[in-house]
């Protein structure tokens, strides 16, 4: 079989979404998180060949979670795959720089697809903070944009949730980025790069478990949807989300900026509030309630808010979790322990922002 060019047209759809995104700068240091998957290793790939035009800084990081018998194997697969990397005629040009290798091992498997997320990530942050990487990059494609996209639809996770798996965003409070660059191709692309290139594989097991409503979303649902109604299914719900993106990104702004003038301390004005478009009306709520809550509200508790704007004097919702309610007071909305009522003044907040 014939050697193939390391300039192929998927790196090519790569190095450009890199350019014209400005996703990653010359000469950063990179860390790469590699599952040993293809979707992984094709990135790492041209991760690696892209390397000497950008003169970027490489790590590759493997998270072994613990959740299946051979995740060690794994995780050795992905450390040889790294190592021998330099030595491999295949490897990327002349040019290119050893890669630094780092293995994130959790001590008991976790939980939850969540907690294991989470986990990940702080496993990201803490090897970015401590070797100077300023961006990690994953290889999402825009398979998993798709999917992602129809599990938080039918999760009931609003527009917020259907603009998922963004680009780039910043990894918590973190000076660090999380990239993904591969979000222009589907998985069917990263299959036929690795046979291209002859990468081997590690196959996971649990991505084939049905019992994982992402997998049935992949393995069951995508397929009869490209199958019965657009074959293009894919790119066009990968599309929505990026469309939706945008939109999300103004419209929290918007409600942010609106927020700062009717908030003053843990009060909204109702006037105020009830001229805004009754989008950025729920986006303001949430966004208070998220800065006073302990948790994330939910839709419903959003909805009880905002009923209170055309509510009588004194109105108030059921207790969120912590107990505090909300309450009409006034020109306010105010958030309030039930057992503080009592001693709350009802000129406690002016009666304009």
């Amino acid at each position: 079989m014939s050697r193939v060019s390391h300039w192929s047209p998927m790196h090519a759809t790569v190095h450009q979404a890199l350019r014209s995104r400005q996703l990653l700068h010359r000469g950063q240091a990179v860390l790469i998180a590699v599952s040993g998957g293809q979707d992984s290793l094709c990135l790492l790939k041209i991760m690696q060949d892209l390397q000497p035009r950008w003169g970027w800084h490489l790590g590759v990081v493997h998270c072994d979670h613990q959740w299946r018998s051979d995740s060690g194997a794994n995780a050795q697969f992905v450390r040889d795959w790294v190592v021998q990397g330099s030595r491999r005629e295949d490897a990327g040009t002349q040019d290119s720089e050893p890669l630094t290798m780092h293995l994130c091992q959790a001590e008991s498997a976790p939980g939850s697809e969540a907690a294991a997320r989470a986990w990940r990530y702080d496993c990201f942050g803490q090897l970015a903070m401590e070797y100077g990487y300023g961006a990690v990059v994953t290889g999402h494609t825009a398979s998993d944009r798709a999917e992602t996209l129809l599990y938080n639809l039918m999760r009931g996770c609003g527009g917020d949730g259907l603009g998922a798996l963004q680009w780039s965003r910043p990894l918590g409070d973190l000076p660090v980025a999380i990239v993904r660059p591969l979000l222009a191709l589907e998985r069917q692309d990263t299959a036929n790069f690795c046979q291209d290139f002859r990468l081997p594989v590690w196959e996971d097991s649990t991505n084939s478990d049905r019992r994982y409503q992402r997998n049935r979303i992949r393995l069951e649902l995508l397929p009869y949807l490209k199958a019965q109604f657009n074959p293009q299914v894919i790119r066009h719900l990968a599309q929505t989300a990026e469309l939706w993106q945008g939109d999300v990104a103004y419209l929290e702004e918007q409600a942010r900026q609106s927020r700062l003038s009717l908030q003053q301390q843990n009060g909204l004005h109702r006037q105020g509030l009830n001229q805004l478009p009754l989008a950025l009306q729920r986006r303001v709520i949430r966004q208070f309630l998220q800065e006073h809550l302990p948790q994330a509200p939910s839709f419903d508790q959003v909805e009880k808010v905002l009923g209170l704007l055309k509510a009588g004097q004194g109105s108030q919702t059921d207790p969120f979790p912590g107990g505090t309610i909300a309450l009409v007071q006034g020109d306010w909305i105010r958030l309030q322990q039930p057992d503080a009522l009592s001693d709350a003044p009802s000129d406690a907040l002016p009666d304009a922002p």
